[in-house]
Protein backbone atom coordinates (compact mmCIF):
# COMPACT_ATOMS: atom_id res chain seq x y z
CA UNK A 1 0.00 0.00 0.00
CA UNK A 2 1.10 3.26 -1.05
CA UNK A 3 2.03 5.47 2.14
CA UNK A 4 0.52 9.06 2.37
CA UNK A 5 2.16 12.31 2.33
CA UNK A 6 0.38 13.02 5.47
CA UNK A 7 1.68 9.37 7.05
CA UNK A 8 5.11 10.43 6.64
CA UNK A 9 4.85 13.33 8.05
CA UNK A 10 3.11 11.82 11.25
CA UNK A 11 6.10 9.26 11.54
CA UNK A 12 8.97 12.36 11.21
CA UNK A 13 6.95 13.78 13.90
CA UNK A 14 6.45 10.36 16.00
CA UNK A 15 10.19 9.80 15.45
CA UNK A 16 11.28 13.00 17.02
CA UNK A 17 9.09 12.74 20.05
CA UNK A 18 10.21 9.26 20.81
CA UNK A 19 14.01 10.51 20.38
CA UNK A 20 13.47 13.27 22.65
CA UNK A 21 11.97 11.19 25.52
CA UNK A 22 14.39 8.79 25.99
CA UNK A 23 13.42 5.39 26.87
CA UNK A 24 13.22 2.20 24.69
CA UNK A 25 12.90 4.00 21.45
CA UNK A 26 15.88 6.65 21.81
CA UNK A 27 18.19 4.12 21.64
CA UNK A 28 16.91 2.01 19.21
CA UNK A 29 16.46 5.19 17.09
CA UNK A 30 19.27 7.03 18.05
CA UNK A 31 21.22 6.83 14.53
CA UNK A 32 17.97 8.24 12.65
CA UNK A 33 17.20 11.34 11.89
CA UNK A 34 13.50 11.81 11.40
CA UNK A 35 14.93 13.94 8.15
CA UNK A 36 15.96 11.97 6.55
CA UNK A 37 12.90 9.79 6.11
CA UNK A 38 11.58 11.20 2.68
CA UNK A 39 9.83 8.02 1.42
CA UNK A 40 8.27 4.98 1.95
CA UNK A 41 11.20 3.02 0.98
CA UNK A 42 13.11 5.04 3.92
CA UNK A 43 11.15 4.98 6.20
CA UNK A 44 11.17 0.87 5.24
CA UNK A 45 14.49 0.58 6.46
CA UNK A 46 13.94 1.21 10.08
CA UNK A 47 14.56 -1.21 12.68
CA UNK A 48 11.54 -3.58 13.71
CA UNK A 49 10.58 -3.58 17.36
CA UNK A 50 8.38 -6.18 19.07
CA UNK A 51 7.12 -7.49 22.21
CA UNK A 52 10.65 -8.97 23.43
CA UNK A 53 11.35 -5.18 23.59
CA UNK A 54 8.54 -3.62 25.39
CA UNK A 55 9.18 -6.34 27.99
CA UNK A 56 12.59 -5.29 28.40
CA UNK A 57 11.28 -1.79 28.54
CA UNK A 58 9.35 -2.40 31.75
CA UNK A 59 8.05 -0.94 33.67
CA UNK A 60 7.92 2.97 31.73
CA UNK A 61 10.75 2.61 29.63
CA UNK A 62 8.42 2.56 26.30
CA UNK A 63 6.62 6.32 27.87
CA UNK A 64 7.18 9.34 25.61
CA UNK A 65 5.41 11.28 27.72
CA UNK A 66 6.45 13.09 31.22
CA UNK A 67 5.16 10.51 34.22
CA UNK A 68 2.32 13.16 35.14
CA UNK A 69 0.80 13.31 31.70
CA UNK A 70 0.37 9.47 32.10
CA UNK A 71 -3.27 8.99 33.52
CA UNK A 72 -3.74 4.79 32.91
CA UNK A 73 -1.91 2.13 32.30
CA UNK A 74 -2.59 -1.16 30.48
CA UNK A 75 -1.32 -4.58 30.22
CA UNK A 76 -0.97 -7.42 27.58
CA UNK A 77 -3.37 -10.40 28.63
CA UNK A 78 -0.12 -13.31 28.67
CA UNK A 79 0.21 -14.76 31.77
CA UNK A 80 3.57 -15.79 31.97
CA UNK A 81 6.99 -13.61 31.93
CA UNK A 82 7.62 -9.71 32.26
CA UNK A 83 4.65 -7.99 31.84
CA UNK A 84 4.37 -4.94 28.60
CA UNK A 85 3.24 -2.31 30.40
CA UNK A 86 1.20 0.27 27.79
CA UNK A 87 1.32 3.75 29.34
CA UNK A 88 -2.02 5.79 28.12
CA UNK A 89 -2.79 9.69 28.39
CA UNK A 90 -5.76 11.39 28.58
CA UNK A 91 -5.95 12.04 24.83
CA UNK A 92 -4.55 8.55 24.18
CA UNK A 93 -7.76 7.22 26.04
CA UNK A 94 -9.85 9.33 24.40
CA UNK A 95 -8.50 8.90 20.61
CA UNK A 96 -9.08 4.81 22.09
CA UNK A 97 -12.89 5.84 22.97
CA UNK A 98 -12.79 7.63 19.05
CA UNK A 99 -11.58 4.74 17.33
CA UNK A 100 -13.86 1.90 18.61
CA UNK A 101 -17.38 4.32 18.29
CA UNK A 102 -16.71 4.10 14.38
CA UNK A 103 -15.86 0.51 14.82
CA UNK A 104 -19.47 0.30 16.56
CA UNK A 105 -20.95 2.33 14.09
CA UNK A 106 -19.33 0.50 10.89
CA UNK A 107 -21.30 -2.37 12.76
CA UNK A 108 -24.57 -0.58 12.61
CA UNK A 109 -24.97 -0.32 16.24
CA UNK A 110 -26.48 2.92 17.18
CA UNK A 111 -26.93 5.16 20.85
CA UNK A 112 -30.51 3.26 21.12
CA UNK A 113 -28.22 -0.29 21.25
CA UNK A 114 -27.72 -2.11 24.84
CA UNK A 115 -24.23 -3.20 24.61
CA UNK A 116 -23.72 -6.06 26.91
CA UNK A 117 -19.83 -6.42 27.83
CA UNK A 118 -18.30 -9.37 28.76
CA UNK A 119 -14.47 -9.46 28.27
CA UNK A 120 -12.29 -9.02 31.16
CA UNK A 121 -11.45 -5.71 32.68
CA UNK A 122 -8.42 -4.55 34.51
CA UNK A 123 -5.12 -4.50 33.21
CA UNK A 124 -6.71 -6.22 30.21
CA UNK A 125 -7.71 -3.60 27.52
CA UNK A 126 -10.77 -5.78 26.79
CA UNK A 127 -13.97 -4.56 28.79
CA UNK A 128 -12.98 -1.16 28.99
CA UNK A 129 -12.34 -0.81 25.94
CA UNK A 130 -15.97 -2.22 24.70
CA UNK A 131 -17.37 0.38 28.04
CA UNK A 132 -15.12 3.90 26.22
CA UNK A 133 -16.23 2.92 22.75
CA UNK A 134 -19.92 2.11 24.20
CA UNK A 135 -19.97 5.77 26.27
CA UNK A 136 -18.73 7.74 23.29
CA UNK A 137 -21.22 6.25 21.21
CA UNK A 138 -23.80 7.37 23.45
CA UNK A 139 -25.21 3.76 23.29
CA UNK A 140 -26.21 2.02 27.59
CA UNK A 141 -22.90 0.18 28.13
CA UNK A 142 -23.77 -3.36 30.35
CA UNK A 143 -20.47 -3.49 31.84
CA UNK A 144 -20.88 -7.92 32.96
CA UNK A 145 -17.29 -8.64 32.51
CA UNK A 146 -16.60 -12.73 31.78
CA UNK A 147 -18.44 -15.47 34.31
CA UNK A 148 -21.03 -16.68 36.12
CA UNK A 149 -23.23 -17.43 32.87
CA UNK A 150 -26.67 -17.73 35.13
CA UNK A 151 -26.06 -14.02 35.99
CA UNK A 152 -24.89 -13.07 32.32
CA UNK A 153 -28.46 -14.62 30.55
CA UNK A 154 -30.60 -12.76 33.57
CA UNK A 155 -29.20 -9.40 32.66
CA UNK A 156 -29.54 -10.29 28.75
CA UNK A 157 -33.56 -11.33 29.43
CA UNK A 158 -33.89 -8.49 32.01
CA UNK A 159 -31.99 -5.38 30.31
CA UNK A 160 -33.03 -6.08 27.01
CA UNK A 161 -29.13 -6.08 25.50
CA UNK A 162 -28.72 -6.06 22.06
CA UNK A 163 -25.27 -5.94 21.75
CA UNK A 164 -23.32 -9.09 22.78
CA UNK A 165 -19.27 -8.53 22.87
CA UNK A 166 -17.38 -11.63 23.71
CA UNK A 167 -14.64 -13.55 23.02
CA UNK A 168 -15.94 -16.62 20.53
CA UNK A 169 -15.38 -19.04 22.62
CA UNK A 170 -17.56 -17.26 25.35
CA UNK A 171 -20.06 -16.77 23.00
CA UNK A 172 -19.98 -20.11 21.54
CA UNK A 173 -20.56 -21.37 25.99
CA UNK A 174 -23.42 -18.54 25.83
CA UNK A 175 -25.32 -19.45 22.50
CA UNK A 176 -25.46 -23.63 23.91
CA UNK A 177 -26.52 -22.27 27.07
CA UNK A 178 -29.65 -20.43 25.96
CA UNK A 179 -30.13 -23.10 23.58
CA UNK A 180 -30.60 -25.43 26.55
CA UNK A 181 -32.78 -23.18 28.58
CA UNK A 182 -35.43 -22.72 25.73
CA UNK A 183 -35.01 -18.91 26.45
CA UNK A 184 -34.07 -17.60 22.71
CA UNK A 185 -37.58 -15.79 22.78
CA UNK A 186 -36.92 -13.44 25.62
CA UNK A 187 -33.14 -12.73 24.78
CA UNK A 188 -32.81 -9.66 22.16
CA UNK A 189 -29.78 -9.38 20.98
CA UNK A 190 -29.44 -8.87 17.35
CA UNK A 191 -25.11 -8.20 17.03
CA UNK A 192 -22.47 -10.11 18.31
CA UNK A 193 -19.10 -8.29 18.07
CA UNK A 194 -16.53 -10.29 18.49
CA UNK A 195 -12.64 -10.33 19.06
CA UNK A 196 -9.37 -11.53 21.00
CA UNK A 197 -8.76 -15.29 18.99
CA UNK A 198 -9.20 -16.35 15.59
CA UNK A 199 -12.09 -18.22 14.76
CA UNK A 200 -13.43 -20.37 11.68
CA UNK A 201 -16.37 -19.89 9.74
CA UNK A 202 -18.40 -23.01 11.34
CA UNK A 203 -17.92 -21.52 14.95
CA UNK A 204 -19.21 -18.15 13.21
CA UNK A 205 -22.13 -20.10 12.06
CA UNK A 206 -23.10 -21.89 14.94
CA UNK A 207 -23.17 -18.93 17.16
CA UNK A 208 -25.17 -16.34 14.67
CA UNK A 209 -27.27 -19.40 14.15
CA UNK A 210 -28.14 -20.23 17.65
CA UNK A 211 -28.43 -16.22 19.05
CA UNK A 212 -30.02 -15.06 15.89
CA UNK A 213 -27.22 -12.42 15.74
CA UNK A 214 -25.27 -11.12 13.00
CA UNK A 215 -21.64 -10.96 13.56
CA UNK A 216 -19.09 -8.68 13.34
CA UNK A 217 -15.11 -9.34 13.79
CA UNK A 218 -12.94 -6.76 15.72
CA UNK A 219 -9.17 -6.39 15.70
CA UNK A 220 -7.13 -5.19 18.55
CA UNK A 221 -4.14 -5.14 20.53
CA UNK A 222 -2.97 -3.92 24.21
CA UNK A 223 0.47 -2.56 23.03
CA UNK A 224 -1.79 -0.48 20.32
CA UNK A 225 -4.86 0.77 22.39
CA UNK A 226 -6.87 -2.66 22.60
CA UNK A 227 -9.80 -3.85 20.84
CA UNK A 228 -11.18 -1.37 18.41
CA UNK A 229 -8.60 -0.41 15.51
CA UNK A 230 -10.06 -2.66 13.03
CA UNK A 231 -13.72 -4.11 12.13
CA UNK A 232 -15.50 -5.61 9.45
CA UNK A 233 -18.80 -4.10 8.14
CA UNK A 234 -21.74 -5.84 6.80
CA UNK A 235 -20.35 -7.27 3.54
CA UNK A 236 -17.41 -8.92 5.07
CA UNK A 237 -14.91 -8.08 2.91
CA UNK A 238 -12.52 -7.96 5.35
CA UNK A 239 -11.82 -5.17 8.10
CA UNK A 240 -11.85 -1.66 7.87
CA UNK A 241 -9.37 0.03 9.83
CA UNK A 242 -8.35 3.85 10.40
CA UNK A 243 -5.20 4.90 8.54
CA UNK A 244 -5.18 8.80 10.19
CA UNK A 245 -4.38 6.91 13.26
CA UNK A 246 -2.23 3.53 11.98
CA UNK A 247 -0.56 2.96 9.72
CA UNK A 248 -0.44 -1.38 8.67
CA UNK A 249 2.55 -3.37 6.83
CA UNK A 250 2.30 -6.66 5.73
CA UNK A 251 5.55 -8.49 5.77
CA UNK A 252 7.52 -11.84 5.36
CA UNK A 253 7.62 -13.46 9.11
CA UNK A 254 11.07 -14.99 7.69
CA UNK A 255 12.68 -12.01 5.75
CA UNK A 256 11.21 -9.15 6.51
CA UNK A 257 10.73 -7.72 3.45
CA UNK A 258 7.66 -5.85 2.79
CA UNK A 259 4.89 -7.58 0.60
CA UNK A 260 2.73 -6.44 -2.06
CA UNK A 261 -1.06 -5.96 -0.84
CA UNK A 262 -2.73 -9.17 -1.15
CA UNK A 263 -0.04 -11.56 -0.26
CA UNK A 264 -0.04 -13.44 3.36
CA UNK A 265 2.39 -12.22 5.66
CA UNK A 266 2.69 -11.01 9.25
CA UNK A 267 1.15 -7.39 10.11
CA UNK A 268 3.26 -4.48 11.47
CA UNK A 269 2.74 -1.25 13.19
CA UNK A 270 3.16 1.75 13.27
CA UNK A 271 1.12 4.20 15.45
CA UNK A 272 1.01 7.46 14.01
CA UNK A 273 -0.87 9.92 16.78
CA UNK A 274 -0.46 7.90 20.21
CA UNK A 275 0.92 9.68 23.49
CA UNK A 276 1.87 7.46 26.05
CA UNK A 277 3.73 4.84 24.21
CA UNK A 278 4.03 5.44 20.35
CA UNK A 279 5.11 2.20 18.68
CA UNK A 280 7.07 2.19 15.20
CA UNK A 281 6.80 -0.97 13.03
CA UNK A 282 5.96 -3.10 15.79
CA UNK A 283 5.83 -7.03 14.68
CA UNK A 284 2.05 -8.38 16.39
CA UNK A 285 2.86 -11.90 14.87
CA UNK A 286 -0.89 -12.06 13.72
CA UNK A 287 -1.23 -13.18 9.83
CA UNK A 288 -3.34 -11.80 7.51
CA UNK A 289 -3.01 -9.81 4.30
CA UNK A 290 -3.80 -6.23 3.30
CA UNK A 291 -6.61 -6.00 0.92
CA UNK A 292 -5.84 -4.22 -2.67
CA UNK A 293 -7.29 -1.08 -2.97
CA UNK A 294 -8.26 -1.81 -6.71
CA UNK A 295 -11.00 -4.11 -5.00
CA UNK A 296 -13.27 -1.49 -3.20
CA UNK A 297 -15.90 -2.51 -0.64
CA UNK A 298 -19.59 -2.29 -1.26
CA UNK A 299 -20.49 -0.50 1.71
CA UNK A 300 -18.71 2.91 0.21
CA UNK A 301 -16.07 3.40 2.90
CA UNK A 302 -12.98 4.70 1.40
CA UNK A 303 -11.18 3.31 4.56
CA UNK A 304 -8.79 0.68 3.75
CA UNK A 305 -9.04 -2.93 4.68
CA UNK A 306 -6.96 -6.13 6.05
CA UNK A 307 -8.22 -9.85 5.79
CA UNK A 308 -9.32 -11.39 9.12
CA UNK A 309 -6.69 -12.67 11.11
CA UNK A 310 -5.43 -16.23 9.89
CA UNK A 311 -3.90 -17.44 12.45
CA UNK A 312 -0.68 -16.11 14.48
CA UNK A 313 3.15 -16.83 13.70
CA UNK A 314 3.75 -18.24 17.14
CA UNK A 315 0.98 -20.82 17.26
CA UNK A 316 2.89 -23.00 15.01
CA UNK A 317 4.05 -26.28 16.01
CA UNK A 318 6.36 -28.55 14.18
CA UNK A 319 5.50 -32.02 13.88
CA UNK A 320 7.22 -34.65 12.26
CA UNK A 321 9.28 -32.04 9.84
CA UNK A 322 6.09 -30.60 8.82
CA UNK A 323 5.02 -26.93 10.11
CA UNK A 324 1.23 -27.07 11.52
CA UNK A 325 -0.79 -23.85 12.35
CA UNK A 326 -4.32 -24.55 14.23
CA UNK A 327 -6.16 -22.58 11.41
CA UNK A 328 -5.06 -24.98 8.88
CA UNK A 329 -6.86 -27.62 10.65
CA UNK A 330 -10.01 -25.21 10.92
CA UNK A 331 -9.47 -24.72 7.15
CA UNK A 332 -10.02 -28.61 6.55
CA UNK A 333 -12.92 -29.38 9.11
CA UNK A 334 -14.92 -26.53 7.75
CA UNK A 335 -15.75 -28.81 4.40
CA UNK A 336 -15.95 -31.55 6.25
CA UNK A 337 -19.64 -32.60 6.97
CA UNK A 338 -20.70 -33.76 10.50
CA UNK A 339 -17.45 -31.89 11.79
CA UNK A 340 -18.22 -29.06 13.75
CA UNK A 341 -16.42 -25.96 14.99
CA UNK A 342 -14.80 -27.48 18.10
CA UNK A 343 -11.72 -29.59 17.94
CA UNK A 344 -8.32 -29.51 20.06
CA UNK A 345 -5.16 -30.88 19.25
CA UNK A 346 -2.80 -33.43 21.39
CA UNK A 347 0.60 -34.01 20.98
CA UNK A 348 2.63 -36.07 22.48
CA UNK A 349 5.91 -38.37 21.60
CA UNK A 350 5.53 -42.42 21.26
CA UNK A 351 7.76 -45.02 20.79
CA UNK A 352 10.11 -42.66 19.09
CA UNK A 353 7.48 -40.98 17.53
CA UNK A 354 5.43 -38.24 17.29
CA UNK A 355 1.55 -38.62 17.77
CA UNK A 356 -1.33 -36.16 16.76
CA UNK A 357 -4.26 -37.17 18.38
CA UNK A 358 -6.85 -34.38 17.03
CA UNK A 359 -10.82 -34.70 18.86
CA UNK A 360 -13.50 -33.56 16.69
CA UNK A 361 -16.96 -32.49 18.29
CA UNK A 362 -19.93 -33.87 15.96
CA UNK A 363 -23.73 -34.29 15.82
CA UNK A 364 -23.25 -37.68 14.16
CA UNK A 365 -24.63 -40.04 17.05
CA UNK A 366 -24.18 -43.71 15.53
CA UNK A 367 -20.53 -45.14 15.81
CA UNK A 368 -20.80 -46.48 12.29
CA UNK A 369 -21.05 -42.57 11.13
CA UNK A 370 -18.36 -41.13 13.72
CA UNK A 371 -15.63 -44.01 12.40
CA UNK A 372 -16.60 -42.94 8.85
CA UNK A 373 -16.54 -39.17 9.95
CA UNK A 374 -12.87 -39.58 11.50
CA UNK A 375 -11.45 -41.59 8.32
CA UNK A 376 -12.48 -38.75 6.05
CA UNK A 377 -10.57 -36.14 8.67
CA UNK A 378 -7.48 -38.77 8.36
CA UNK A 379 -7.68 -38.74 4.68
CA UNK A 380 -7.95 -34.77 4.02
CA UNK A 381 -5.71 -33.24 6.84
CA UNK A 382 -3.14 -36.01 5.34
CA UNK A 383 -3.98 -34.48 1.52
CA UNK A 384 -3.78 -31.15 2.79
CA UNK A 385 -1.31 -30.63 5.66
CA UNK A 386 0.86 -33.65 4.94
CA UNK A 387 1.33 -34.69 8.51
CA UNK A 388 -0.78 -38.33 10.04
CA UNK A 389 -3.10 -37.88 12.74
CA UNK A 390 -5.44 -39.78 14.77
CA UNK A 391 -8.81 -38.17 14.81
CA UNK A 392 -11.47 -39.02 17.58
CA UNK A 393 -15.07 -37.95 17.12
CA UNK A 394 -16.87 -36.96 20.41
CA UNK A 395 -20.07 -35.58 21.54
CA UNK A 396 -21.02 -31.80 20.93
CA UNK A 397 -20.16 -30.32 24.26
CA UNK A 398 -17.76 -32.87 25.25
CA UNK A 399 -14.98 -30.33 24.87
CA UNK A 400 -14.21 -28.04 27.48
CA UNK A 401 -15.79 -24.04 26.83
CA UNK A 402 -14.01 -21.29 27.93
CA UNK A 403 -15.08 -18.05 29.15
CA UNK A 404 -11.50 -16.40 28.09
CA UNK A 405 -9.82 -17.72 25.02
CA UNK A 406 -10.22 -21.48 23.77
CA UNK A 407 -6.53 -23.23 23.59
CA UNK A 408 -6.48 -25.24 20.71
CA UNK A 409 -2.72 -27.06 20.87
CA UNK A 410 -1.76 -29.12 23.67
CA UNK A 411 2.29 -30.00 23.34
CA UNK A 412 3.27 -32.75 25.53
CA UNK A 413 6.40 -33.61 24.26
CA UNK A 414 8.45 -30.93 26.09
Amino acid sequence: MKMKKKTLDQIRRQITRVRAAGGFYAKRLKNIDPEDIQSQADFEKLPFSEKADLRDAYPLGLSAVPASEIVRIHSSSGTTGTPCIIPYTKKDVEDWAELFRRCYEIAGITKDDRIHITPGYGLWTAGIGFQLGAEKLGAMAIPMGPGNTDKQIQFMKDMGSTVLCATSSYALLLAEEIEKRKCRDRIKLTKGVIGSERWGPKMRARIASELGVELFDIYGLTEVYGPGIAINCEYETGMHYFDDFLYFEVIDPKTGKVLPDGELGELVITTLQKEGAPLIRYRTHDLTRIIPDDVPCPCGRKLPRIDVILGRTDDMVKVKGVNIFPGQVEDVLKDIEGASSEYQIFIDHENGKDKITLFVETPLKTKKARRALEKTIKDRIKSVINVGVVPMAVEIGDLPRSEKKTTRVFDYRY
